[in-house]
């Protein structure tokens, strides 16, 4: 573990508007922000992540409502960035309306639209409204969506812009060498796809994003178990899986036409035949598409190294609640929901110290 990750104590988490945690989960020595994902995974619990879509609109009710269908049943929640190259609310704005709101928020960095300097001032803009996660991306290139005249930037890449919000949040600097008086507090993740070739690079690959600062890892869709078997064989013969935690993608196919259509269109997933074979032969074949998404989960509990999942249910978000349930993957935890009041955070048996942390 770097010397980042071992400094003795962090200053009280002050964001006064934050309402109670699911759990009363301290934050202990080595972390480096006092978000709820991060103490989630350090306490050793599997953990729970999903993406919320962003609005056409700039109706924040739109975004309350969305956000309404995963209460209870998720860790955390990744506001997605211009996601396919497409304009929607930005992520910056949608963590401001959720952390308002005791949301615990994974804000998407993509480096397709922003240059250096746009980046550090979004990081330090989010990390002042207490979002706690930053998911670093290089960014879909502009063809792939509804603006291909657009310029992209591309200043950084996912890497890069790893480094450069580790400088600004372990050094207290800008990349510029200008202080920073009140660093960024938050853990650093990124992105993995296992099931693009080369295969035997990707374990070294997240070697480097790892190397780069990242702290928590979301991978693309797994609609292939066995693939990723083998890629978690790897990362554990290398020793990863105890550098950063990492965290399976999976979601429900709504259909063996929509399966064949991704897997034809969309770069980077890999659906495998006896997927799409078993959706044909079902008789419902969302119901179906479903409980091939519970089992990737189950499967994934299963695995030494995988301390999450990241559920992208695009289009069938109002199913996340019944995917969690029957997956079993909460073993009983309760994740934050807005109104939740977590009385023993005000046990006798907990320190002031401790209560003050429980937030």
């Amino acid at each position: 573990m770097s010397p980042s990750l071992q400094r003795a104590q962090l200053p009280p988490f002050s964001y006064a508007d934050e309402p109670p945690a699911g759990e009363n989960l301290p934050i202990l020595p080595q972390h480096v922000s006092p978000g709820r994902l991060e103490r989630v995974l350090r306490a050793g619990h599997f953990a729970i992540t999903t993406e919320i879509a962003p609005p056409d609109s700039a109706d924040p009710e739109e975004v309350y409502q969305r956000a309404r269908l995963f209460d209870g049943y998720v860790d955390a929640m990744n506001a997605t960035d211009g996601s396919g190259a497409h304009c929607h609310m930005s992520s910056v704005g949608m963590c401001s309306l959720l952390t308002r709101k005791g949301y615990a928020m994974v804000m998407q960095i993509s480096c397709r639209d922003r240059n250096r300097i746009a980046i550090q001032g979004d990081v330090l803009g989010a990390a002042a409204m207490g979002v706690c996660n930053i998911l670093c991306l290089s960014g879909d290139g502009v063809q792939a969506g509804d603006h291909p005249d657009a310029k992209p930037v591309f200043d950084l890449d996912s890497m890069t812009a790893l480094q450069t919000i580790r400088t600004m949040r372990d050094e207290s600097r800008f990349l510029s060498g200008r202080k920073i008086t009140s660093p960024p507090r938050v853990m650093l993740g990124g992105a993995a796809n296992p099931f693009a070739p080369p295969y035997d690079y990707r374990p070294y690959r997240l070697a480097k994003k790892i190397a780069a600062g990242a702290q928590f890892i979301q991978t693309q869709y797994c609609f292939d178990m066995p693939m990723f078997e083998r890629y978690m064989q790897q990362v554990r013969d290398m020793g990863l899986d105890k550098k950063v935690f990492i965290l399976l993608g999976v979601g429900p196919l709504a259909s063996a036409k929509t399966a064949e259509w991704i897997r034809a269109n969309v770069a980077g997933v890999h659906i495998p035949d006896t997927i799409i074979q078993r959706l044909k032969g079902a008789q419902d074949q969302k119901r179906e598409g479903l409980n091939i998404c519970i089992e990737m989960i189950q499967q994934a509990r299963e695995l030494e190294g995988v301390h999450g999942v990241h559920i992208m249910a695009y289009r069938q978000e109002h199913n996340v609640a019944e995917i969690v349930e029957r997956s079993g993957a909460l073993e009983g935890r309760k994740p934050w929901y807005p109104g939740l009041v977590e009385t023993s955070a005000s046990s006798s048996s907990l320190s002031p110290a401790t209560q003050e942390l429980a937030v």
